[in-house]
């Protein structure tokens, strides 16, 4: 199925908040450009698809954009939509990361049971991240965090079911999704720093293509906000299995950057904070990175 001038093919994963996600992207190029007729390709990747093990044991973040950066570069899609804090932080130099889409909200929440109001604390928090696991020790110390996978429908099913005691996912997907009735209490980003990335919707292509059909479409708060958080996760090599956390706040023309560096030696970690020009947006992410790696192996 290759693309024509006049069909535009978007690769997307097949879960319903990622299909949900390309439609939006797909609703924007149909409204910018009526004449062009626009479809969703979906495929099921390998992170969906190996669901018995945390992400840091079978390969990190890259088992979500395999099979869709196969179909860019085979011709079946001209662009992916991704979320971005899905994306590898090595972006191979013929798929480029094209626009970031105005975030949503960024915060981590939690979510409990169908009906209950309050934590069980017999029964274990569940949530896919080390770096959400770490922070929630500090926030719940008495309480077992324990992994879970798969997609939100299936997460909650599990919840519901009595599996765990609540649950804690990002804002986002539950507000696209017109879940946020779930939601128990929003973490802010000092109690929970968001992955880097977390709320914005990350379209890639394919070098050599035109992309008029996008103009537009990036945000540029989101653009500054996720560069920075991907320029300090990216010096700290923390793409795959490290728990590294980064979230930035725009303000004008300001830029106020979080984060958190984990030292895999002894299981400690450190948080700061750092304050900047929008337009260093990548100086200011490597800058705190360097900053809290040095703090995190000195202490």
């Amino acid at each position: 199925m290759k693309t024509t001038k006049n069909k535009i093919v978007i690769g997307s994963r097949e879960s319903k908040l990622a299909v949900l996600q390309s439609e939006m992207v797909r609703d924007y190029i149909k409204k910018q450009n009526p004449d062009l007729e626009v479809e969703i390709l979906t495929m099921k990747t390998t992170g969906d698809i190996i669901l018995d093990r945390t992400l840091d044991k079978v390969g990190g973040k890259g088992l979500f954009v395999k099979e869709l950066d196969k179909a860019l570069m085979d011709g079946r899609s001209i662009l992916s939509v991704h979320s971005l804090k899905d994306m590898p932080m090595e972006v191979p130099e013929e798929l480029p990361l094209l626009a970031f889409s105005r975030r949503e909200d960024p915060r981590d929440v939690l979510v409990l049971p169908e009906g209950v109001t309050e934590l069980d604390k017999n029964k274990p928090l569940g949530c896919s991240s080390l770096r959400r696991t770490l922070q929630l020790k500090k926030l719940y110390p008495d309480m077992e965090v324990k992994s879970i996978r798969g997609n939100l429908q299936t997460r909650l099913r599990k919840l519901d079911e009595g599996q765990y005691s609540g649950l804690i996912l990002a804002a986002a997907g539950l507000k696209r999704l017109g879940l946020e009735n779930r939601i128990n209490r929003y973490f802010t980003a000092d109690e929970i720093i968001p992955a880097a990335g977390q709320g914005i919707l990350a379209v890639q292509g394919r070098e050599g293509e035109n992309y008029d059909f996008l103009e537009g479409y990036c945000d540029e708060n989101a653009w500054a906000a996720g560069t920075a958080e991907r320029a300090f996760v990216k010096l700290l090599d923390g793409g795959c299995s490290s728990p590294v956390a980064a979230h930035a706040e725009i303000d004008g023309e300001e830029i106020y950057l979080r984060g958190l560096y984990y030292n895999e030696k002894d299981g400690s970690y450190v948080t700061g904070t750092l304050r900047g020009s929008k337009t260093d947006a990548e100086k200011l992410g490597r800058e705190l990175a360097e900053t809290l790696r040095e703090k995190g192996e000195h202490r």
